[in-house]
């Protein structure tokens, strides 16, 4: 449901009813939030002779800091609730002509359109939104099922510009009306790559990694390396994979993602679930890449023999109640490779020749494969190690490459 405003070209994404209910939630969170500031404990010292009083001054710090903790995360749900009611999209009305162009192609192939809708989102990037349905269930161009992907390349020839079917939308065309939603493609896609070494004497690694797609044209590589190593270590860093990966899905920026997952670490008080968390955010329109590290190894980009170093000095997470992120911004161009590394590629290292040269030896691989590239990264590892694996051991790589538009 869209309403249209008093620019007639210019429509919200939800009716007015519903704007005004999330507006009002967020204000309440604000308020909520600010009463949790508010309530500030006036903590004295006290005598670190009496257990007792000092255990007492202990809780009420810990109390103090977790309600801080929770005074941000309901902040930043207050933001994206009005983030959500305020976005809008530029409404382009469709010409007669153009409408029955695309619904003379689609009934040709077997398709009845109803509704026809190009929106232009707030990134400036095309969405088009389409309800329709086959003829018949027998008969269609494509047999008996029309697969959505043929439907966007129609798409994409009558509005000359590149569409894909938006994540989660259905593969196949059914004889019900049903809408069908399509983005502007990206202009870069991605291969990744991965190479891992288990530490000697156990079973599983304490590394966990993902790549997350995003529907907004963003992928984000996340690499976590869990203290210790084994099936705890495993368990410790797929939670922090998991928790990034839902609240980057519920629409939390990065910097308060981290904030929030290094929040509960320190609200659970227990030491041995300290995680490293590394982040590479690459938007597929732009090339534009973001790096977040929380105690994380150094990563690289390999522009031909080139390779530019990339490191963040803080602490992992779970360590402080409140974490100092930094975030490191490139330029990504086609041809490029994104490599992250977990600590045991680095201690590896040290047993040999040291990390110094692995900007070097990374400049001097020739292969193209991603896949290649992580192993011939990791052999060269375990060589300087005398094959030791003393550290789980990760390399992800990424490879960027400007789509064909021919």
């Amino acid at each position: 449901m869209k309403r249209q405003t008093e620019d007639s070209n210019k429509i919200t994404i939800i009716p007015e009813y519903g704007r005004q209910r999330l507006l009002s939630y967020a204000e309440s969170f604000r308020d909520l939030a600010d009463l949790f500031e508010a309530e500030d404990l006036c903590l004295d010292e006290t005598d670190d002779h009496d257990p007792a009083d000092r255990l007492d001054y202990l809780w009420q710090r810990k109390l103090q800091e977790n309600q801080g903790l929770l005074a941000e995360h309901l902040k930043e749900m207050a933001h994206i609730m009005a983030e959500v009611a305020r976005e809008t999209c530029l409404y382009r009305p469709m010409g007669e002509r153009k409408y029955k162009q695309v619904s003379k192609m689609l009934r040709e192939s077997g398709i009845l359109l109803r509704n026809f809708f190009e929106l232009e989102r707030e990134d400036g990037h095309i969405e088009v939104s389409l309800t329709m349905k086959t003829i018949s269930e027998k008969y269609t161009k494509f047999g008996e099922h029309i697969c959505i992907e043929d439907v966007a390349d129609f798409l994409s020839v009558a509005m000359n510009t590149r569409l894909r079917a938006a994540k989660n939308v259905p593969q196949y065309l059914t004889p019900d009306w049903n809408t069908y939603y399509f983005m502007e493609e990206e202009n870069f896609h991605l291969l990744t790559g991965v190479a891992k070494a288990v530490k000697e004497n156990e079973q599983i690694s304490g590394d966990n990694y993902s790549f997350y797609e995003a529907e907004n044209g963003r992928m984000a590589a996340i690499l976590s390396d869990g203290m210790g190593s084994g099936e705890k270590a495993c368990g410790d860093s797929e939670r922090v994979i998991e928790k990034m990966e839902r609240l980057l899905e519920a629409g939390f920026r990065k910097e308060t993602a981290v904030q929030m997952i290094n929040g509960a670490l320190v609200a659970a008080g227990q030491e041995e679930n300290l995680s490293t968390l590394d982040i590479c955010d690459i938007n597929l329109y732009t090339g534009a890449c973001e790096f977040m590290k929380v105690g994380a190894a150094c990563s690289y980009i390999k522009r031909g023999r080139l390779v530019d170093r990339l490191s963040a000095l803080n602490f992992p997470l779970g360590v402080f109640g409140q974490i100092e992120t930094e975030s490191l911004h490139r330029v990504l161009q086609s041809g490029d490779y994104v490599i992250m590394l977990s600590d045991g590629i680095l201690d590896a290292l040290s047993q040999g020749i040291g990390e110094e040269v692995l900007p070097e030896i990374i400049g001097r691989i020739e292969y193209t494969n991603p896949n290649e590239i992580a192993n011939q990264i990791l052999a060269y590892c375990l060589k300087q190690s005398g094959g030791q694996v003393r550290d789980d051991m990760t390399v992800l790589v990424i490879g960027v490459w400007e789509k064909d538009r021919a």
